[in-house]
């Protein structure tokens, strides 16, 4: 069953025809009232959300569908011990899509794996936030008027910033991006993020730990929020938790028509005094969510309906090598095969299907 887990599940050419149906549907949203009458949705919230989950049941709502599910782990099975898999087996019967969201890494993944019906990444704990990327590009092409030749600036949690690595993900597929990556140094985005995903696709980009100086060359400022949640010690949190607060005098020198993006929730990195600055797109980035959400529901609901199949991963060895990622979901669900690709083999270097974390092979 053809499902979204990571954004580079998308071609270019299918990612462009999402943004086109978004831009329709913003348009003309009587054309799409009934498209998915009697279909059912179903929103798996391992963890709290917002405008992720909410704007899943406004955008299946305002195709004519209906929703079920649950906002937190403790009111589903899950509290009772049930594996992601098994609950996957069993939505599966009640629903015809399902969006999950979860803490551990990898988890939508093997959720993809056990249903019947497609499944949608809302974000799996630190790794990736494929739809909080849709709703990027959407905003990114309607602000700017285009998604090549810019400078886009990531700034505060980069190393556990999953928005931030589906969005570097989906950049790397077009043309002239210049990258500019700040954050204090704890927080820098993942060695193999660097690597893999922005030197092997030729991204250049640079890294610095001053907003500041960054922000005059910036068409699109990415800030995120330091992440109290992914943190095992407090006391690093508190240190780092006030790196970056954007304020109206730090815009003095920003460009007339850059754009400031942000997923939310905003703590208190961006300054309520910016939100009535024009340059400022992150609630209508908000807005931007539920149509490109709602263009993926049609699309995959499209898709289930021809019986379209997700790709099988490519170069695994199972079982040879132990994930010891205490964030993946390998952690908890004890009989899940630990599967590795194969990213480097003159190095032996693998990666966790599930998390991406690195392990070599001797």
């Amino acid at each position: 069953m053809r499902s979204l887990i990571d954004i580079t599940d998308f071609s270019v050419a299918e990612l462009d025809a999402l943004l086109q149906t978004a831009c329709d549907i913003s348009e003309h949203p009587e054309k799409y009232w009934d498209a998915c009458a009697h279909k059912k949705l179903a929103t798996l919230f391992f963890e709290p959300s917002t405008r992720t989950r909410l704007s899943f049941e406004a955008a299946m709502l305002e195709l004519g569908g209906s929703v079920l599910g649950f906002s937190e782990a403790g009111s589903s099975s899950a509290a009772k011990g049930e594996s992601v898999a098994d609950t996957a087996k069993t939505v599966s019967n009640y629903a015809d899509i399902i969006a999950m969201r979860h803490p551990k890494e990898g988890a939508p993944y093997v959720a993809s794996k056990a249903a019947t019906v497609p499944v949608i990444n809302a974000g799996d704990g630190g790794h990736c936030h494929p739809t909080q990327t849709l709703a990027d590009l959407l905003t990114i092409y309607r602000e700017n008027g285009r998604l090549h030749d810019l400078t886009i600036g990531c700034c505060g949690d980069l190393k556990y910033g999953r928005t931030v690595h589906s969005l570097l993900a989906a950049m790397t597929r077009y043309e002239n991006i210049k990258i500019v990556l700040i954050s204090p140094e704890e927080l820098q985005l993942p060695g193999y993020m660097k690597y893999e995903v922005l030197e092997k696709n030729g991204m250049s980009y640079v890294e610095t730990t001053s907003l500041e100086e960054a922000i005059p060359e910036l068409d699109v400022l990415y800030m995120t929020r330091i992440q109290r949640e992914r943190f095992d010690d407090p006391a690093v949190y508190e240190r780092l938790k006030d790196s970056y607060i954007l304020t109206v005098d730090k815009l003095k020198d920003a460009k007339a028509d850059m754009r400031i993006l942000h997923p939310l929730p905003r703590v208190n990195e961006i300054s309520v005094k910016v939100d009535n600055d024009p340059r400022a797109a992150y609630f209508r980035q908000a807005l931007n969510g539920k149509y490109m959400r709602m263009a993926l529901i049609l699309k995959l609901l499209d898709e289930a309906a021809k019986g379209a199949q997700m790709e099988e991963e490519q170069n695994v060895v199972v079982n040879e090598l132990r994930c010891e990622n205490p964030r993946c979901i390998t952690s908890t669900e004890q009989e899940l095969d630990h599967t590795f690709k194969c990213v480097d083999a003159e190095k032996g270097i693998y990666r966790c299907i599930y998390c991406e974390a690195k392990k070599q092979k001797n």
